[in-house]
């Protein structure tokens, strides 16, 4: 399954209105990783409005070190920024990112949610992850590269979903083929990335919960009971915690980084 490069453009176009694309292209079949890929791509002189995609990765990665199965007929993609951030606030790309693509599709009419801190859901099964990878010179970001995995037509896993198998159960294709899709992504990163440069992190933390399915939800933290509240502008979790002290009930706030602990996947009401 390739990709026709003018009907992409085509999309990219009209759901931009712009008469020419803001950034360069780069199509491949297959590549080891397109982070990888574009990684390269910058290092060799390309600039950085430059976008890599591919329908197949063989070492694709996820957070933390995880691989991502990439198999043919999914789309990954990656696209380079320039964000003005101080690094220890590097995981609000990820935040601006996974909210910006989640509210693209639900306006195309796909119901897509967030697990935090960077999974995309639909009817409680993984559709989606965001990989975001950045480069640091004293304190700042210099240059970062927004990776995103999303299940078009690929086999998944029990606990995922692609949107074609999806969209056949609904009677309807909101997204009507694979470079739709591409361009859905695209501008979803490019809106998130905007709101959090021209709105701030609060406004756009304020859109990412609304979107987050993981609120009210029970965890165990070190082996103790407590409900999500919330994330903060770092991305870590906020649990609250009830404990008793001298017999008597109380409540703290506790942040847990990601990658700490692991929510798993069960079927979320979308």
């Amino acid at each position: 399954m390739g990709f026709d490069q003018q009907l992409l453009e085509a999309a990219l176009k009209a759901g931009w209105k712009y008469t020419y694309l803001p950034f360069s292209l780069h199509i491949f079949d297959t590549v080891d990783s397109t982070n990888q890929t574009l990684w390269n791509l910058l290092e060799q002189g390309s600039k950085s409005k430059v976008v890599v995609i591919a329908t197949q990765q063989t070492a694709g990665r996820g957070q933390w070190g995880r691989q991502w199965l990439s198999t043919t007929g999914g789309l990954y993609l990656s696209m380079a920024i320039s964000p003005q951030l101080a690094a220890t606030d590097a995981y609000q790309l990820t935040l601006a990112g996974a909210w910006g693509i989640a509210a693209q599709l639900q306006k195309c009419g796909v119901g897509v949610g967030i697990k935090w801190p960077n999974d995309l859901v639909l009817d409680g099964c993984k559709l989606g992850g965001i990989l975001t990878e950045t480069k640091i010179q004293a304190g700042q970001i210099t240059q970062a590269i927004i990776g995103v995995g999303i299940n078009w037509a690929n086999s998944v896993p029990e606990t995922g979903i692609n949107l074609e198998s999806w969209q056949a159960n609904q009677n309807s294709r909101p997204i009507s083929c694979l470079e739709m899709l591409t361009s859905t992504v695209l501008l979803g990163i490019e809106s998130g990335m905007e709101c959090l440069s021209q709105e701030g992190i609060s406004i756009l933390l304020s859109r990412y919960l609304e979107l987050l399915t993981n609120i009210g939800d029970k965890v165990y933290v070190n082996n103790l009971s407590g409900t999500i509240i919330g994330v903060t502008s770092q991305g870590n979790l906020r649990v609250s915690m009830d404990f008793y002290d001298t017999n008597k009930l109380k409540t703290s706030e506790i942040y847990v980084e990601p990658g700490t602990i692991s929510l798993g996947y069960r079927k979320y009401s979308v």
